[in-house]
């Protein structure tokens, strides 16, 4: 099992909700609310007003599936959220050893 993470631009929420619901068989997608930002583009001093104010709103999401499906979701998040701008997002993949559902403790 593989966990799919992405960090993506409100925006293109719809979009990737079209393309998501396209992929036979796709499993579901948890949105968490988010906020960022990257690497300062300068070493200029700023104040901390500026320092506040300097975060991006953006979605964070998260997909359980299996590993066979990762390829298609991982492209489905990178063309449907693809501004072609800086801050358009990342995506990554990470290993999942177990998962349990609440409901009866089963394996999944």
């Amino acid at each position: 099992m593989k966990e799919i993470r992405a960090i993506v631009r409100p925006s293109r929420i719809q979009r990737l909700r079209d393309a998501l619901r396209d992929i036979p068989n796709f499993p579901g997608v948890t949105l968490f609310r988010a906020e960022g930002f990257t690497a300062p583009a300068s070493t200029t001093r700023r104040t901390v007003r500026e320092e506040l104010v300097d975060f991006s709103e953006k979605v964070m999401l998260s997909v359980l599936c299996e590993d066979h499906m990762v390829p298609p979701i991982r492209e489905a998040i990178m063309a449907s959220c693809s501004t072609g701008q800086i801050g358009d997002g990342l995506v990554w993949v990470v290993d999942i050893g177990e998962i349990h559902r609440v409901r009866d403790g089963s394996a999944y």
